[in-house]
């Protein structure tokens, strides 16, 4: 009996035991983040209700319920309140965000730009692709790398139609006859092909607080210094760096110390299977105080990063003058070997297949090219050119008959 009354309360604890670790185990908990600028959680989901709290870009919320469009949610304050679910993103897409920032925390910027109004981060080159954090405009950037991919038409637009040229086809109900008499199958229509689609630029940015996501190229601006921005000369400027620093004792600047400045440029079209199509040098004039163009590349196919460096100079500049100047300015950059392009499909970054890295050094105000890879830089555009103007001519020609 004392046996039997041992085992019963053995039996009890256990239960208990279990019963009690199973109210310490975590429980899964669904969270989601506000992907809109601000929004208010409301106490009910109706056309007549009241403001529970206002959550803002990036805060995180605790899911409690699910409605058909809408989430009752929880803040860190214990706020509760309904939101719309087109309002915030799911821990998944949070992650892959974060996943982003990780993996490319470490890359080097290929230049910095400034946003002109209020931007989106996606997490994919597109404007339908998913979005998270929101940019204030005036905001600095660094952009890592460009891709290009086909813009979305607005929600709603349908493809254009094509109708048969009426001239061409017999009336309604009727065909038209054969020299034989007899009457012909109806003409078939000929559907023009449809034009190519409109491509724009997309750029992987990340900002100072390290989040990283594609901003819409054609909504921000390389940040380049006034001094040179007005020699852009129907070029949008992809990067501008400082090579060097010069005395000039009439520079109304710090010390004296005027910049030297390496730029890249490119058509302003977008869309382009390379990053760049120009390189230009800026050195300052000691003697008539003003920028010059000492070196000018173009029109290349040229590739991002750009790399700026220095090394000992070169003997070319003379025993005494290279011992004179110690180190120089270097500067480096990649094209595509032989033109091939590569372009991934998933991102739409464009990288050459077999990238070639050319390099040069400037002593004073001459640029020297140097590195083991002194072979042609081919000059790409020439061909379209070319085939651009037969174009025209034939065009004219089919006019005057």
């Amino acid at each position: 009996m004392r046996l039997r009354l041992v085992l019963l309360i053995v039996a009890v604890g256990a239960v208990g035991l279990v019963s009690g670790c199973g109210r310490f185990r975590p429980q899964n908990v669904e969270t989601v983040y506000v992907s809109a600028r601000q929004m208010y959680l409301h106490d009910r989901v109706a056309a007549v209700s009241a403001r529970v709290a206002q959550v803002v870009n990036g805060q995180q919320l605790q899911v409690l319920e699910h409605g058909k469009r809408f989430l009752k949610v929880k803040t860190e304050k214990n706020e509760i309140g309904w939101i719309e679910q087109r309002a915030v993103i799911d821990s998944a897409t949070y992650d892959a965000f974060a996943q982003l920032a990780k993996v490319h925390k470490d890359d080097p910027a290929a230049a910095t730009a400034i946003l002109r109004d209020d931007l989106y981060m996606h997490i994919l080159p597109g404007r339908k692709t998913d979005n998270f954090y929101l940019l204030a405009g005036n905001t600095k950037v660094q952009l890592l790398a460009r891709a290009t991919v086909p813009r979305v038409p607005p929600h709603g637009s349908a493809a254009p139609t094509f109708k048969a040229d009426s001239a061409k086809t017999a009336p309604k109900g009727k065909t038209a006859p054969s020299e034989a008499g007899k009457t012909a199958p109806p003409a078939p229509v000929v559907q023009p092909e449809a034009p190519p689609p409109i491509m724009e630029d997309w750029w992987l940015s990340r900002d100072s607080q390290g989040h990283t996501g594609w901003l819409l190229g054609n909504r921000l601006d390389v940040d380049v210094p006034e001094e040179i921005a007005q020699y852009g000369e129907g070029q949008r400027f992809i990067g501008a760096w400082v090579l060097t620093r010069i005395t000039d004792p009439a520079a109304d600047t710090p010390n004296h110390q005027v910049p030297e400045y390496l730029t890249v440029t490119a058509p302003l079209s977008s869309g382009l299977p390379f990053d760049f199509d120009q390189v230009r040098v800026f050195t300052w004039s000691a003697r008539h105080h003003r920028y010059e163009t000492a070196f000018m590349l173009h029109p290349i196919q040229g590739f991002l990063p750009v790399r700026i460096g220095s090394q000992a100079a070169n003997q070319s500049a003379g025993k005494g003058r290279a011992a004179q100047l110690g180190s120089v300015p270097t500067f480096s950059f990649t094209i595509a070997a032989g033109g091939n392009i590569a372009t991934d499909p998933a991102t739409g970054i464009s990288r050459p297949a077999s990238p070639r890295t050319i390099n040069y050094e400037m002593i004073d105000t001459r640029v020297l090219r140097i590195g083991p890879d002194l072979a042609p830089i081919p000059i790409v555009h020439q061909k379209s050119a070319e085939k651009k103007g037969k174009d025209q001519k034939s065009a004219k020609k089919g006019k005057k008959k």
